[in-house]
């Protein structure tokens, strides 16, 4: 029986890279959680029919026909354009450093729908935080909301960070912090890692309350915009070292 020369998916943009005079690859998460790259032809044209349709972080159902080397969207309809994300610098900053860490943590033809699950729900509390009025308390919640997406998706992919034991021994009496080790380490351990910081309690408390508190929890007890830029820097050290990866997305969001 032959193979289906079509597929649809549904799908959030998460990477754009112009091809030629016109057209754009698109890098896809889909809703299985995986990864899904397509040329959408026509799409960098005003008057293309893919235009409005593919921009990033819209969702969409796409009609995908198979190629050679590179898969062809030929039918796009726009489900969610996510404009409170979009139209705004600091929630699209923030999105974006989203989007890096996703195309690291995705793979194609590798579905894991709770991947999808938690990029879509980090989408919708950096749009749920671009409703308040504080200019200082969004800041912070839209750091935090990246810091939780991150360690929340490294963890499981399997680099959860300790922050009660010490990762080595397993001693509760922790006193140093190592994002290369994987966490808490005790005094007697950290003699043996390169590089441990001393581990401020109350920052190992946020960062489990990343991992383990929903967003809605997290949304609900803002850290203040200091303990958030320390989260949002150790999330950002905590992806680049395990994913061995330069994540420039990070780096404009923190100004670095």
């Amino acid at each position: 029986m032959a193979r289906a020369r079509t597929y649809p998916v549904v799908a959030t943009v998460i990477g754009r890279v112009k091809l030629g005079e016109a057209d754009l690859i698109l890098t896809l998460l889909s809703s299985d959680g995986s990864l899904v790259r397509a040329v959408a032809k026509g799409a960098r044209k005003p008057t293309g029919k893919l235009a409005g349709r593919t921009q990033l972080f819209s969702e969409g159902k796409y009609l995908i026909a198979k190629g050679r080397t590179l898969d062809v969207v030929c039918e796009a309809s726009l489900t969610d354009a996510r404009a409170k994300i979009a139209y705004d610098p600091d929630a699209s900053e923030a999105a974006a450093a989203i989007c890096s860490v996703a195309r690291l943590v995705s793979f194609e033809e590798s579905p894991d729908p709770y991947l999808y699950g938690l990029f879509v729900r980090s989408l919708l509390a950096l749009a749920q935080v671009q409703e308040l009025e504080g200019e200082g308390e969004r800041q912070a919640l839209l750091f935090e909301v990246v810091a939780a997406y991150t360690l929340k998706a490294l963890s499981h992919e399997g680099w959860r960070p300790e922050t009660s034991n010490c990762i080595e021994c397993g001693d509760e009496q922790v006193t140093r912090f190592s994002v290369a080790a994987g966490g808490a380490l005790c005094e007697s351990c950290a003699r043996d890692v390169a590089g441990a910081q001393l581990a401020d309690p109350a920052l190992l408390g946020w960062i489990e309350a990343l991992v383990s508190l929903t967003f809605d929890d997290l949304l609900a007890q803002p850290a203040s915009l200091d303990t958030a830029c320390l989260l949002l820097e150790q999330a950002h050290l905590w992806a680049a070292t395990h994913l061995d990866a330069r994540l420039k997305a990070f780096e404009f969001l923190r100004g670095v």
